[in-house]
């Protein structure tokens, strides 16, 4: 008897691998009406993951669903009311601020972008250059506009908060006029 035969006869069988699907995330969101229009916020199990704003929630959902695209979103208005109470009360009235715990996703720029923005107090505006300054990229004014489009954490990370050089709003991932108006309501709140 050959060594070798006996150690292969005798060998457990090699298991075949198995296409087995990973664990989806799972992102709960409500929605709510304000004087802003429509409000989607969504949480994942560590935080506060977006706040869309616009007229239409299913509209908000396909946007959501295009963020998050591998992730099992679940409508839960009981799970998100604390979270969407806050955002709400605080498009009303912004001096109180809005505390949430986030998880903020993006690249390493855009977060760095964020994290600068959360220092930008309410009633406050920084412009883009200046932003850029904060981050150390004092020449990257157009990718510091590029990651403010891309924030899907709407009014907790205070995109709306950053004006051209001249003071002027600029665009705003969701619409000027929102803008304006939460602007002019900081604004309030310092007065």
């Amino acid at each position: 008897m050959n060594i070798h035969s006996a150690n292969i006869s005798s060998a457990k069988p090699i298991p075949v691998a198995r296409h087995l699907r990973p664990n989806v995330e799972e992102i709960k969101f409500a929605t709510g009406k304000s004087e802003l229009g429509t409000v989607l916020v969504a949480r994942s199990a560590a935080g506060v993951c977006a706040i869309l704003i616009g007229n239409r929630a299913d509209v908000l959902k396909r946007d959501l669903a295009g963020e998050f695209t591998d992730a099992k979103l679940v409508h839960d208005d009981r799970a998100l009311r604390t979270d969407l109470d806050k955002t709400l009360t605080f498009i009303k009235t912004p001096a109180k601020g809005l505390d949430l715990r986030l998880d903020i996703r993006g690249t390493a720029f855009q977060r760095r972008v964020w994290d600068a923005l959360l220092g930008v107090r309410v009633g406050y505006k920084i412009t883009y250059a200046a932003l850029a300054s904060r981050i150390g990229e004092p020449r990257a004014i157009r990718a510091v506009a590029n990651a403010c489009a891309a924030n899907a954490i709407a009014l907790a990370i205070p995109c709306h908060r950053v004006v051209r050089s001249d003071g002027a709003l600029a665009g705003y991932r969701w619409g000027a006029e929102r803008k304006k108006v939460i602007v002019e309501k900081e604004a309030e709140a310092l007065a």
